[in-house]
């Protein structure tokens, strides 16, 4: 519950309403450990703190990276940080993506705008060990090529021959020559066998539901397809109750969830 005191190393705008920023422990470099998957809990004193997913390499232990989107004060004011400036961080928590599961499989990662960033420590994760999953594919859909995350290791990515990387945007702009549409308009162009497949979803809710509705139409069962459920955490430790969502709490149970144990619970309205 105590937040230990970290700096911003620097902070770049990723598009015009979201950000990066790496932070550094300010006393010293203690080894820093977290999964896929998982969250810290950020504290702008005097304003607030959110929980927001880790976005970088987990085999770099001495930084922290997030991608925030700016929509509220506490975002907001963490946008406005500059390099030395002090924030509080916990964590990490929750659960993780199920990498060891999907090892010997084809995998399917699935991205719906800001939803990206969760998934990012997955892509560098899998290519540090390429050799162990069959094929891989990332798909990622948003809204406008101006809304594009990480557009530079994107491109970098969709040039390697291991792993598929498409694209796409709801709305083309000028000279955008790439995939037009919803992200599920994809799965049919990726590569998978979805009897021998594992597939990792994040996105709004709603984009999730049809990601797996058409992940089910190609064959792939739901065991085998996990989503995050980041909604309404405010504590991280399952004290406030804000999270719960049914039996469950999000901040503790998840927020990675195999989509057959949590689809029960989506189908109840106003849960």
């Amino acid at each position: 519950m105590v937040p230990q005191p970290w700096c911003v190393r620097r902070l770049w705008w990723e598009t015009k309403d979201s950000f990066s920023f790496e932070l550094e422990p300010q006393n010293g470099s203690p080894t820093y450990h977290f999964f896929p998957g998982q969250f810290n809990m950020l504290y702008v004193f005097g304003i607030g703190e959110i929980p927001i997913s880790i976005s970088g390499d987990c085999g770099k232990a001495e930084t922290l990276v997030h991608t925030v989107r700016a929509v509220g004060p506490t975002t907001r004011a963490l946008g406005n940080l500059k390099r030395g400036a002090q924030l509080g961080v916990r964590g990490p928590f929750g659960s993780r993506w199920p990498i060891e599961e999907a090892l010997g499989k084809d995998l399917l990662i699935v991205a719906g705008g800001i939803g990206m960033a969760p998934l990012r420590p997955v892509v560098y994760e899998v290519l540090a060990r390429r050799r162990e999953f069959g094929q891989v594919s990332l798909l990622y859909g948003t809204r406008s090529p101006d809304d594009i995350l990480y557009a530079k290791e994107l491109q970098k990515w969709g040039q390697r021959k291991d792993l598929e990387t498409l694209v796409t945007v709801d709305r083309a702009g000028p000279g955008w020559t790439g995939n037009v549409g919803v992200v599920t308009t994809l799965i049919a162009k990726a590569r998978f066998d979805p009897g021998h497949s594992l597939a990792m979803i994040c996105g709004p809710e709603v984009m999730m539901r049809f990601t797996v509705r058409e992940l089910e139409t190609r064959g792939m069962r739901t065991d085998g397809i996990h989503i995050s459920m980041e909604r309404n955490m405010k504590c991280a430790v399952g004290f406030c109750g804000h999270c719960q969502f049914g039996p469950t709490f999000i901040c503790k149970d998840g927020p990675i969830f195999r989509y057959d144990k949590i689809e029960p619970l989506l189908s109840i309205r106003e849960i």
